[in-house]
């Protein structure tokens, strides 16, 4: 049920309404609303009771289990979110001059210094406000770096085929075509697949390490070195920095640039079309062209580097300097954590995963790669258990939800049949994942003695299963109001 739905004509809730400003004069004329607003009205009590029943249909870290690979959806500690919240920090406005905001712009500064550090880059900036935005900057980077040295036949950029999806999509958004090499029956990439892709026309190549695959790339180095012997630079997407923070870091590897999901490696909140940051770090060879703003210090002084410091950046991605506070956020996270806490973060987003594989493949489930170990996520394919039972990965997905667990992330990387794509990380105890392999081994089972029944899951949730064909070919997500 919508609010809307609850309005009573009269009822009102004012006791949290900001005092009443008019702004009337301030508004021309032609501007101004010929007819009130058409807003619900709803005692206080009706408003609460509506969004406390709504948070309770929603499915989240804080109430359940959820092992999305490629996500990260770990815990996000409250005293993060209740120092970035701060008067101090909430009253300042973006505009304000440096010299108003030099502990805000101090604290954004040692962030960088922080990403640098983990990463082994030899810059950061703040300013793009989520992963894709990160990705589009550090391939728009890469474009404005061959074409400052007039080598404007570079226009391709390898992608692996287990890549995430957004990877390609950034790089025709920035004007290049996609070539696509497989990886090998090991999860690596194809070093011969590579190399033929390899060639005067050859940008970079977009790479996460550990893969999609949950397997570490062993040949990194030698990937590297035959890129850069090709003119090529390397892309890092950031999305699987949580399984080595502290271990090894992109510089080493031999990339010129990455971008960091914050809402992932250092827990800030995930979205949902909300909050977002994509930190990018470079190496020295694109420091020139980082996006502006970022932070920079000079006789002890904070303050916003700009287009006239920095000529040949590729520009300003955000409104001001990016999301504050998710920024903040990350920023506490990192300090909280230190030097030790970052490697305990690696360590123990590992072993949880690889305990977690080791134990569903003990209970019946195929492992995609069962001669790797897992990287902070691994894959489970059913293509056995849907051929011999009709199980698939999306049956199993929905049935996990009457077992109050999210599903892992489904039919991704779609080079795995049926697959299963699962991360616990760090966050969750021993206790946590053994309830999860309780509640897949309950759905295998379920599925040798009722795979019927199991294919109508979940039966649970305030919506049954949708006819996901129809949501497609025919979505309504129009909500009229009717007098």
């Amino acid at each position: 049920m919508l609010i809307f739905e609850k309005s009573k004509a009269g009822r009102t809730a004012t006791a949290q309404s900001p005092n009443e400003v008019d702004v009337t004069h301030l508004i021309p004329e032609q501007f101004q609303r010929g007819s009130r607003l058409g807003m619900p009205q709803a005692s206080e009590l009706d408003v609460v009771r509506h969004y406390t029943q709504l948070s309770q249909k929603n499915f989240s870290i804080d109430t359940n289990f959820y092992p999305l690979g490629s996500c990260t959806m770990k815990y996000n500690p409250r005293a993060c979110n209740s120092l970035a919240m701060k008067e101090e920090f909430l009253s300042r406005h973006p505009l304000a001059h440096p010299s108003l905001s030099q502990g805000y712009l101090a604290c954004m500064y040692h962030l960088q210094q922080i990403l640098q550090a983990v990463t082994n880059m030899k810059g950061v900036s703040l300013t793009p406000m989520a992963g894709a935005q990160g990705e589009f900057s550090g391939v728009a980077m890469i474009k404005a770096y061959h074409d400052d040295r007039q080598d404007f036949a570079r226009r391709e950029i390898i992608v692996p085929d287990a890549a995430h999806g957004t990877n390609p999509a950034t790089a025709i958004m920035c004007g290049y075509k996609v070539k696509e090499i497989r990886t090998n029956k090991d999860g690596n990439v194809d070093m011969d697949a590579l190399e033929a892709a390899l060639g005067p026309h050859t940008a970079g190549i977009m790479l996460t390490n550990p893969s999609t695959l949950g397997v570490f790339e062993s040949r990194i180095k030698e990937i590297a070195q035959k890129v850069h012997a090709a003119g090529g630079l390397l892309y890092y997407d950031g999305a699987n920095l949580n399984a080595i923070l502290g271990k090894t870091n992109p510089g080493i590897m031999g990339f010129d640039v990455i971008h960091m999901n914050l809402h992932k490696t250092f827990s800030t909140p995930h979205g949902g079309g909300g909050p977002g940051s994509g930190a990018i770090g470079v190496s020295e060879r694109l420091l020139p062209y980082m996006p502006i703003p970022y932070v920079g210090k000079k006789d002890g002084n904070y303050y916003f580097v700009n287009e006239q410091e920095a000529p040949k950046t590729i520009g300003q991605l955000s409104a001001f300097a990016g999301n504050a506070g998710v920024n903040l956020r990350a920023y506490v996270y990192a300090l909280l954590n230190g030097r030790q806490g970052m490697q305990r973060i690696s360590e123990f987003a590992t072993l949880n995963a690889n305990y977690l594989m080791k134990r569903l493949e003990a209970v019946g489930f195929d492992l995609a790669f069962k001669n790797r170990r897992a990287s902070h996520e691994f894959i489970v394919t059913l293509k056995r258990q849907a051929k011999e039972l009709g199980l698939t990965a999306s049956d199993l997905a929905k049935a996990l939800l009457d077992q109050d667990m999210h599903a892992p992330t489904v039919y991704f990387p779609l080079l795995v049949a049926e697959c299963l794509l699962i991360e616990p990380t760090e966050t969750e105890s021993k206790q946590s994942i053994d309830a999860f392999v309780t509640a897949m081994a309950k759905v295998l089972e379920q599925a040798n003695t009722d795979i019927d029944k199991l294919k109508l899951a979940p039966y649970t949730t305030p919506v049954r299963r949708m006819d996901e064909v129809k949501a497609v070919k025919e979505p309504n997500v129009v909500f009229k109001i009717h007098a």
